[in-house]
């Protein structure tokens, strides 16, 4: 009788098991501690409970990591999260994704904040994403908008407006950013001011000798660093009387003056929607990485009225 019961005992202890390893593990991983990026984390989130996936309802298990900023942290949370053998990797910003497809080539990672294969050095000769790889990038098209409309609202204190920005040598995106503004400043005859930072660390200095050389307006580009850095950034411009403009919606409600770009917390919320997706069909067939679908053209209230900047009645203004 009392084997009997024992070996009932060992069958629901072994069915509780059971049922545990069916709830899909998901792996978010940031790169670096930021206001910003977190509502794509957020968003991502959302989706996943609207579509019946939450850790309140123990239909999914969350293990998160943040890397500080740190690159060999975020490989050693790839590693870990393969050990885990988790369901999925979700990442957020453009350093997490690189290091999760550097670092593992058949769990399937949902990206966000991140832009294209071909932008992040990702693809093969021909051009091809990683087969593993979906959720939502960002082209650099974006960038001419936001971009142009500093000359539409910034008068020159000379007769040639002058821009300053710094840009991380180190990232893909962030060269090719550069490249691209480049080409847009000279058809805008705006006389672009760029330098190299390589980690926060040195932004406060970089935007200082960009100050001293009396830019009319700093255009926070699309930058790890940037955003680990905003604030500093925004509070030396602001000392110097100097406007912030962005390509990032985010960075306007930290206190740039506008923007148009992409809708951070949206752009989760599209790559959560894959995310379910792929947990309900337990399959990436039909799933590819995607462009992100919401921009929005918005700006900062205070901010532009600080500077005395009219902001045309297209922008919307952000909370």
């Amino acid at each position: 009788m009392a084997f009997t019961c024992l070996l009932a005992g060992l069958a629901i202890f072994s069915s509780c098991n059971n049922t545990k390893s069916t709830v899909p593990v998901i792996g978010f991983l940031d790169a670096f501690e930021d206001n910003t990026i977190a509502q794509a984390k957020q968003g991502f989130f959302d989706a996943l409970k609207k579509n019946g996936y939450s850790e309140d309802s123990n239909t999914i298990k969350v293990i998160y990591r943040n890397a500080e900023g740190d690159i060999p942290k975020l490989t050693l949370s790839v590693k870990y999260f393969e050990s885990e053998k988790v369901t999925l990797m979700a990442t957020s910003p453009s350093l997490s994704t690189i290091a999760a497809i550097q670092n593992n080539k058949d769990i399937p990672i949902f990206m966000m904040v991140s832009p294209t294969p071909k932008l992040m050095n990702v693809t093969d000769k021909q051009d091809g994403a990683p087969a593993n790889l979906f959720g939502i990038a960002e082209s650099l098209g974006y960038i001419d908008t936001s971009f142009s409309l500093i000359p539409k609202l910034v008068k020159p204190a000379g007769t040639q407006l002058k821009v300053g920005m710094i840009y991380n040598q180190s990232e893909p995106q962030s060269a090719e950013a550069l490249k691209r503004i480049q080409e847009l400043a000279t058809q805008l005859h705006i006389d672009l001011v760029s330098l190299p930072v390589n980690n926060t660390a040195d932004v406060q200095l970089v935007t200082k000798a960009l100050l001293e050389k009396h830019i009319d307006a700093f255009f926070a580009n699309p930058d790890n660093t940037v955003f680990g850095s905003f604030e500093t950034i925004l509070k030396s411009c602001t000392d110097a009387k100097v406007p912030v403009f962005t390509s990032e919606e985010g960075l306007v409600s930290r206190g740039a003056v506008a923007a148009y770009g992409a809708d951070i917390y949206q752009w989760g919320y599209q790559a959560g929607e894959q995310a379910a997706q792929f947990l309900k069909n337990k399959s990436t067939q039909g799933i590819h990485w995607e462009i992100v679908k919401l921009r929005k053209r918005v700006y900062n209230a205070a901010a532009a009225k600080q500077f005395g900047i009219i902001v045309p009645g297209n922008f919307e203004a952000v909370k």
